[in-house]
């Protein structure tokens, strides 16, 4: 690896934490920013509390602190907000607030990370802006604060200076976004490898596996089948074919489908096959024709066709959206990245 030069300063990274603060909303930008240190970076992290006291996390686990908020006298080049499961408490803390406008008067960048983006918006700093917090939080956040545009299915959000990133782990997408702006997409790309993480996930808060999103079926049967498809997307999975493994009639498969799963068998075999391509997709550069036949769409043409149904774009078009974090300049939301 390659080294900046010994002579360019450091990019200095205050991160908040305060008692009952989530563990990894703290620790996944860190490990970020540390992991890009062994690719040229040169961040120095630093953490501060509300009064310079060590804290105690939501998890248990105690976190050692470097100086307390109003003791940080120089500009960072960023500060992280994290969040913690009694955002609603730590709403009402005025001397956390009074913590996190302090820090934010002396940053080039803040950043929240889940709930954190509660205590941005009680600290009156998310008014006029785009924001967004975990997608269980965020009709909760645009309740309580009218003046902040929450989009409820964005991974991350930036809005000038201010970037805000929904549930835990995505804090860790922001952090990458961040390493990429600072030190370019080929860094954020060997740190994102390094911690075997995607550089922009696929979707954004609403998309889960197929699996994940399936119902709860009833039938053990069924449940079967639905992971026969999983387990090889590439095998037979026409209507006749699985009806036969399951010793059931077509019109009996169907029924259970429409009943349990709430879909067609065809369109429950496409959904799982567009999943496994978008997993080839994002992180490799097998030939289209390899992954058609891979993923059980047969032909190059038939996945291109299948993508531009489902997602309105090239299988080609979807790859290159995994050579960046999407980072951008202004007051752009960092979306979905099908739909972007």
């Amino acid at each position: 690896m390659k080294d900046r030069p010994p002579d360019r300063k450091p990019l200095l990274v205050t991160v908040l934490v305060f008692p009952g603060v989530r563990l990894l909303d703290v620790t996944g930008p860190i490990e970020v920013f540390a992991t890009a240190n062994e690719f040229g970076g040169r961040y120095r992290v630093r953490m501060a509390s509300p009064d310079g006291a060590d804290v105690v996390t939501s998890s248990g686990t105690g976190l050692s602190v470097d100086l307390a908020a109003a003791q940080v006298h120089d500009v960072s080049d960023v500060v992280v907000i994290p969040g913690g499961p009694e955002w609603h408490s730590l709403v009402k803390d005025d001397a956390l607030l009074d913590a996190v406008q302090a820090l934010d008067a002396r940053s080039l960048c803040t950043a929240s990370v889940c709930t954190g983006a509660f205590l941005l918006a009680a600290a009156g700093l998310l008014d006029g802006r785009n924001a967004t917090t975990h997608w269980r939080f965020a009709g909760q956040l645009a309740l309580r604060y009218p003046r902040v545009t929450v989009d409820p299915d964005a991974l991350f959000v930036r809005d000038g200076r201010i970037m805000t990133s929904a549930g835990v782990s995505s804090g860790i997408d922001l952090s990458l976004a961040l390493v990429e702006e600072h030190l370019g997409a080929d860094v954020a790309r060997a740190v994102a490898k390094d911690m075997v993480v995607f550089m922009l996930r696929p979707g954004g808060q609403s998309q889960f596996s197929v699996r994940t999103r399936t119902p709860h079926t009833r039938q053990e049967m069924l449940r079967r089948v639905l992971d026969t498809v999983a387990e090889d997307p590439s095998a037979d999975h026409t209507l006749a074919a699985m009806a036969r493994r399951a010793g059931v009639s077509t019109r009996h498969m169907t029924r259970l489908f429409r009943d349990e799963v709430g879909t067609t068998p065809a369109r429950y075999v496409e959904q799982v096959r567009m999943e496994a391509a978008q997993a080839m997709l994002e992180g490799g550069d097998d030939p289209m024709a390899s992954v058609a036949r891979r993923t059980g769409f047969g032909s190059a043409e038939s996945l291109r066709r299948a993508f531009t149904r489902n997602l309105g774009i090239t299988p080609g078009a979807y790859r290159a959206r995994f050579r960046t974090t999407g980072v951008t300049g202004g007051n752009d939301i960092v979306a979905d990245p099908v739909e972007a």
